[in-house]
């Protein structure tokens, strides 16, 4: 990838630079960054899913997301305020939801507006199963694309968003393996 991104290759091996050229092309202008990022999860696929796919309740994993708002039932075209934690460079984020595939476990985000500086950010989480030490697993791939900020440059902007979706992939992890540990093998259920 582009713009500060590691090769997916070096993450999840050929499977995983599969499911990015499939599911996570993002049209990426000279004054943008796009990268994706892997994460495998001692946790079965409806179970990280069940957290991932919460449109509606981004900080069950997420830990910068204080609070989040939707009005109506998640479905595409729904918009979201997320309020965000202090200690980064934001307090607000509206977010619009652009994809949701529950057969192919794919989500994807456009931000719309808010008091940060992702400009033109979108993102695509993809979830697919895999086996892990000879149980099931999960394998979650989410790539951006975002412009670069005025007085930054690409592997700049790259660093710090990778860096947030890091955090929230080992977050998706630590919750999906508790869960998971406690014999919560069914999805979380929520308000759909």
């Amino acid at each position: 990838m582009d713009g500060g991104g590691s090769d997916t290759a070096m993450y999840g091996g050929l499977e995983a630079a599969q499911y990015v050229r499939m599911h996570h092309h993002h049209l990426c202008r000279n004054d943008q960054c796009t990268s994706a990022l892997v994460k495998h999860i001692k946790a079965p696929v409806h179970l990280v899913w069940s957290l991932v796919r919460r449109f509606d309740q981004p900080q069950k994993y997420k830990p910068f997301v204080s609070r989040c708002i939707v009005n109506g039932d998640p479905e595409i075209g729904s918009v979201r305020e997320v309020n965000v934690k202090s200690g980064l460079p934001a307090t607000t984020s509206t977010e619009r939801l652009e994809l949701l595939d529950d057969d192919e476990h794919i989500l994807g985000i456009k931000i719309v507006g808010g008091d940060h500086r992702l400009k033109n950010y979108s993102s695509v989480v993809t979830v697919h199963p895999e086996m892990i030490d000879g149980r099931p697993g999960t394998m979650v791939i989410e790539s951006f694309v975002v412009d670069v900020p005025e007085g930054n440059t690409k592997d700049e902007t790259c660093y710090f968003v990778e860096a947030l979706i890091r955090c929230n992939l080992k977050s998706l992890a630590d919750v999906s393996e508790r869960l998971a540990a406690q014999d919560r093998t069914e999805p979380v259920v929520g308000s759909y």
